[in-house]
């Protein structure tokens, strides 16, 4: 909805760059600037058209203060860029069962599909996010893109299960770039317009990306009785071609940026610097670090223990590694003293574990321990879309996150003690209930963390920052993709729903605790207004 309005807010600029200077001429007897346009060449109005559009909008006050309007054109290309994760981490939670069924897998197999999304985006996400940071959102943006459009296909023609599983670690990777790219190109704008706070900007953003990742398994459910599991893959497709149009034609390129700016430094000499080079070993043994973690996490216990110790040896020499290096992958020296960032990433993990396992539990529970359909079960998560969608727009702008994250922890605390009440027959309006008092923690948390890193991270990496909260989340999926395979065995029963229930509960309150002796968070609102 959001992208739709900003797409017309475009439209409605170009046809009032056009044809409204040529109506006031009218009502004034044709002077001659619509006639001189109108000689022009079509690729000359073109052009100028396009130049005049991507200029920063800037008013000077009569007080000498920058007043910006965020650029309307930019908001299309960075919504639908950040769509594409969470809209293919969603989708998939009603496509489990009749993928499985194709392919006579059993649902620990199946579960690869989540993870292995998860795995590369959790590498991804913090990689794309320092590439952002040093050669600028378009290039990154499009070809993330590319590859979300190479993953369609191939898993829209996947002949067996593994395949499949491929075709997600090329869309985990092809999906990384969105999110980095919008939370960069806000900064930046922010900055070049003295933007204290662009509220509103990144309310949108985070509305559009928790309503896509909540409507997922309703749109889900709608592309399997269309056309089967397999729509759930081509949709990758169009939303990639339309990607790569409007970055090409809405981003700023990059020379239009100032990649890995020190923004705090009042002088120009930083665009004189040479560019810092990748940390290459950084980026392999953090990699080593996330894989041996995951890998423990997807099948806990002894048998994988190997994997845990992979990443311990990999994660200690990544840190050593990080500490001595003069241009880190991850500077440990500046996150280490920035520990309200690191309470933000503590927090985007709990969110992320206890609204995961109701999105891939609560789901796989409604076919198959409630007995619903795909469609009934995406549809009855579709409270959940709404109510977030209201509690976003109504919250968004007051950037005081700290009230919103402990009502949203209290609240997620509840949502997981409900569902130790469900049974085989309960009741639609119950489980409709249930799921509309879960868009109430949903539509704040994600919000706040945003909102919360803004304030929080260093200017000039915002990019690996928001890169870096995003693993957190992911590896939260797959914490609740690994917790749901265990409380669910075989068959997605009521039994093993309590069990996740109360797994959840656990992290609910794990995560009110944090924001609970989290004082910084008081602070965020009140010293820029």
């Amino acid at each position: 909805g959001a992208i739709g309005l900003d797409m017309g807010a475009h439209l409605t600029d170009i046809v009032q760059y056009y044809f409204g200077d040529f109506a006031t001429a009218f009502g004034k007897g044709f002077i001659a600037e619509p006639v001189r346009r109108r000689q022009e060449k079509p690729e000359m109005q073109t052009e100028a058209y396009l130049k005049r559009f991507r200029e920063i909008p800037e008013a000077i006050t009569a007080t000498g203060e920058t007043s910006a309007r965020f650029p309307r054109h930019l908001l299309p290309p960075m919504m639908l860029g950040a769509i594409l994760n969470p809209i293919n981490s969603s989708i998939i939670a009603v496509a489990l069962v009749p993928i499985g069924a194709a392919f006579g897998a059993p649902a620990s197999q199946t579960a690869w599909l989540v993870s292995a999304l998860y795995l590369a985006t959790s590498i991804g996400q913090p990689l794309v996010g320092r590439l952002v940071d040093l050669f600028g959102p378009k290039r990154l943006f499009l070809i993330g893109a590319a590859l979300t459009g190479i993953a369609g296909v191939v898993g829209m023609l996947a002949p067996n299960l593994w395949v499949l599983v491929i075709a997600r670690v090329i869309l985990g990777f092809g999906t990384c770039a969105g999110y980095p790219s919008a939370m960069t190109l806000i900064r930046r704008v922010a900055d070049r317009t003295g933007m204290a706070s662009p509220a509103g900007v990144l309310t949108a953003l985070s509305v559009t990306v928790q309503t896509i990742a909540v409507i997922g398994p309703t749109l889900g459910g709608i592309l399997i009785d269309f056309g089967g599991w397999r729509t759930t893959m081509a949709i990758n497709v169009p939303l990639a071609v339309a990607c790569l149009a409007m970055g090409w034609w809405l981003l700023p390129s990059s020379a239009d940026q100032s990649p890995d700016r020190d923004t705090d430094r009042e002088d120009d000499t930083a665009d004189d610097r040479p560019r810092p080079g990748l940390d290459g070993p950084g980026i392999v043994l953090f990699a080593l670090t996330l894989v041996g973690l995951l890998l423990f996490l997807m099948h806990p216990g002894l048998a994988q223990l190997w994997a845990l110790g992979i990443a311990v040896v990999a994660g200690a020499a990544f840190a050593g590694r990080e500490l001595r290096t003069a241009a880190p992958f991850i500077d440990l020296r500046l996150l280490g003293g920035n520990l309200p960032l690191l309470a933000t990433y503590a927090r985007g993990l709990t969110a992320a574990t206890t609204s995961y396992a109701f999105v891939y539990g609560f789901t796989q529970w409604l076919e198959q321990g409630r007995g619903l359909n795909a469609t009934i079960a995406g549809l009855v998560l579709l409270p959940t879309f709404a109510i977030g969608i209201v509690v976003s727009t109504i919250f968004g702008r007051n950037p005081r996150v700290r009230v919103n994250l402990l009502v949203a922890g209290a609240l997620q605390a509840v949502v997981s003690a409900l569902l130790l009440l469900t049974a085989a027959g309960s009741s639609i309006w119950f489980l409709l209930g249930v799921t509309a008092l879960l868009g109430i923690p949903q539509g704040l948390l994600s919000l706040s963390n945003q909102n919360a890193l803004y304030h929080q991270a260093h200017p000039g990496a915002i990019g690996a920052s928001s890169g870096l909260l995003r693993t957190f989340q992911y590896i939260g999926a797959v914490v609740a993709s690994a917790a749901a395979g265990l409380a669910f065995g075989t068959s997605a029963n009521t039994g093993g729903m309590h069990v996740l229930a109360w797994f959840m509960l656990a992290i609910s309150v794990a995560a009110f605790l944090i924001t609970l002796v989290d004082r910084s968070l008081g602070r965020i609102g009140t010293a820029r207004r």
